[in-house]
């Protein structure tokens, strides 16, 4: 976090209200590490002539470097746009970026891939911080502009191409837009060529950022680079209550962290019956209430006894089916039960690192000692 353009030093942020895309490549999450950089290439081995260049909020793209530059991570260079220039950082070189086009499936013979011009002067990177400079005015005048034409749109981010030749503007919407007066009335607003590109919600939540729930900032504008379907399945086999509430993001769609931990469950489900499968016994048929992946428990109920609930592990329970299996006679699940022993402790009885039965030594709440009640033995009385 404390890059040259929002550091006040120490380690403290200023703020550079960009959301980790510094001019500087400072705290972008969006920075690689080329571990190769120290390793030189083989004899006879020419360098990689693809680049990976990466712009505002995210989009990165291969160019490639037909005039030979000599770039590292972090140069600014000029490249192919249609029409005019764009302006971006370079954020990978040399056999990485073979590797990343080989993940993303993108051929080096493809035609769509441009190139890139020079590295940028300082004419260009003027031009550029000056239309990154307009881009907030702008966008407060853009949605004043569609709330007055009556569009059910929400303008979310503004980014200039490098030669500031072109604005795009990045919107969401739930149904289709007709925003062909709204164009006409941005290019005559802001003198310039606009192009309207609608993203998803999770895209906007990445672009603006926010506080979710667990009080960190939103993984998808610090870290998370690609978005990953998430279904309500994620939340069953968590054992999650299905509350779209809790279970949605700022996007409003399901949150990326219920991916994070689903392989660990479903690791641990293996080993578990399904609940739908029922235990047959002499005494009834016992239906799955509740189970516990932590601890390894379920909880099973007789039809038409619902209310006593009796504990199995998983291994008890897999032996009662295979039985059911085998069609071995079981006589009841209250054989193979389990007694958790509950303790049971005050609340709060040990916050200051002492048992408060103990804290005391005998002695009651007002500090003084107990007196015991001593019954004095009466003088037999003598006959008179």
């Amino acid at each position: 976090m404390g890059c040259e353009s929002c550091s006040t030093g120490g380690g403290q942020p200023k703020g550079c209200k960009n959301n980790g895309t510094c001019g500087t490549d400072g705290c972008n999450k969006l920075s690689a590490f080329d571990w190769l950089s120290n390793m030189e290439l083989p004899n006879g081995m020419a360098p990689f002539e693809f680049v990976e260049v990466r712009f505002k909020n995210g989009r990165k793209h291969f160019f490639r470097n037909t005039e030979n530059l000599s770039l590292s991570i972090g140069d600014v260079v000029a490249t192919e746009a249609a029409p005019g220039h764009d302006v971006g950082i370079v954020a990978l070189t040399g056999e990485l970026v073979r590797v990343q086009m080989k993940k993303k499936k993108v051929r080096q013979d493809s035609s769509e891939i441009l190139k890139i011009y020079r590295k940028a002067s300082q004419r260009d990177i003027d031009i550029w911080q000056e239309a990154r400079e307009r881009e907030d005015k702008m966008k407060v005048r853009a949605r004043e502009i569609a709330i007055r034409l009556n569009l059910q749109m929400k303008i979310s981010d503004i980014e200039f191409q490098g030669d500031a030749s072109k604005a795009t503007f990045y919107y969401t919407a739930e149904e289709r837009v007709d925003f062909r007066q709204l164009i006409k009335e941005f290019a005559r607003e802001f003198n310039t060529r606009i192009e309207m590109r609608q993203i998803g919600f999770r895209q906007e939540a990445a672009r603006l950022g926010g506080i979710g729930s667990c009080g960190r900032e939103l993984c998808c504008s610090t870290w998370l680079t690609d978005f990953r379907s998430v279904n309500t399945s994620a939340a069953r086999y968590q054992q999650l209550s299905l509350n779209p509430q809790k279970l949605a993001g700022q996007c409003g769609k399901l949150k990326c962290c219920l991916n994070y931990e689903l392989d660990t469950y479903l690791d641990a489900l293996k080993d578990f019956p399904k609940t739908e499968v029922k235990l047959y016994t002499k005494k009834g048929t016992a239906v799955c209430q509740k189970i516990d992946i932590f601890k390894g428990m379920l909880w099973y109920a007789y039809e038409g006894d619902w209310s006593n609930w009796h504990t199995l592990t998983a291994e008890q329970a897999n032996t009662i089916i295979n039985a059911n299996s085998k069609k071995e006679p079981v006589n009841s699940i209250e054989e193979y039960a389990v007694e958790l022993l509950q303790e049971s402790k005050p609340d709060f009885g040990n916050v200051v690192g002492q048992d408060s039965l103990t804290r005391f030594d005998n002695k009651g709440t007002s500090g003084k000692k107990k007196r015991k009640n001593k019954r004095k033995k009466r003088k037999p009385q003598r006959d008179a």
